[in-house]
């Protein structure tokens, strides 16, 4: 009982550590699961390929949960590789939950009778059940597996819309890790009134001025600098801190984000130019 599958990674509109709303918009590249079951199996063991000591426990309980409600029982193995990386901002845990829920999905022959939305949210209960977040990033999960940008109220998993864009996306990663699990919840909260305002701009279809808004306000919030964003805007349509960073991205016309791409090259990391995905997660 073999299944694979694939989600993407994401780049944040509005952080939802504030208020609890959040928005995302998925982009163009990957992390993949494969998971064999096994009715002899006991438990799940997880590996991710290259990185033999990380932490396993978010996608072997995704397998589990899965199981729970739609095998008998079976244990077995998920692997996932991953384009995205680890602790960025970049939504890694949330496109590896979604992947692997796919993937045993897939391998229990039911990837196509659970609704997206609803496998989107078995991988945020198993990030909360494993600590990985602190808002259960329904937003995260919702543009990963859905594809697109959405926007979520995180305190019910609720779904408040989804649209599609069509950007190129640049993204930095310095070579520094965040985890989303001890960002300063307090600080975040201080920014609430700025969150809002995030919010209605995103809900009115200001996305690239929604997302700067974010930048700005979550780089005071959680110390970092704001010059990659004040670097990128004379030419990108919007730019911002993704997640609770360290990675920054911004969107707009391919040709403008080719302006901005030897300035942020100018940083530790690396610096690569994409476009957002529409289809969100799928087997394959």
């Amino acid at each position: 009982m073999d299944g694979r599958a694939a989600a993407p990674a994401a780049g944040t509109v509005l952080n939802a550590l504030a208020t609890g709303v959040g928005s995302a918009f998925a982009l163009d590249f990957d992390v993949t699961a494969e998971v064999s079951l096994d009715a002899a199996a006991d438990g799940v063991t997880g590996t991710v390929v290259g990185h033999p000591d990380a932490d396993t426990a978010l996608v072997e309980r995704c397998v589990a949960l899965v199981v729970e409600r739609f095998g008998d029982g079976e244990g077995g193995t998920v692997e996932t590789d991953s384009e995205v990386p680890m602790a960025s901002g970049l939504k890694s845990s949330s496109a590896a939950a979604n992947a692997t829920v796919l993937a045993t999905l897939d391998a229990l022959g039911r990837a196509g009778d659970v609704d997206r939305e609803d496998a989107a949210r078995i991988g945020v209960q198993a990030a909360r059940e494993t600590g990985v977040t602190v808002t259960g990033a329904f937003d995260d999960a919702s543009a990963s597996m859905l594809g697109g940008l959405t926007m979520t109220d995180n305190t019910a998993d609720e779904l408040l819309f989804r649209d599609e864009v069509e950007w190129a996306a640049l993204v930095w990663t310095p070579p520094e890790q965040s985890l989303s699990a001890d960002a300063d919840v307090d600080r975040c909260r201080r920014i609430a009134p700025l969150a809002e305002h995030v919010a209605d701009l995103a809900t009115a279809g200001e996305y690239g001025t929604a997302m700067t808004v974010n930048g700005l306000a979550f780089a005071a919030a959680l110390e970092y600098p704001s010059a990659p964003i004040v670097d990128a805007l004379p030419h990108a349509d919007g730019a911002s801190l993704s997640g609770t960073g360290p990675s920054y991205v911004a969107v707009g016309a391919e040709d403008a984000l080719q302006e901005v791409k030897p300035l942020w090259d100018d940083n530790p990391g690396t610096v690569r130019l994409t476009t957002t995905q529409l289809d969100g997660a799928r087997t394959t």
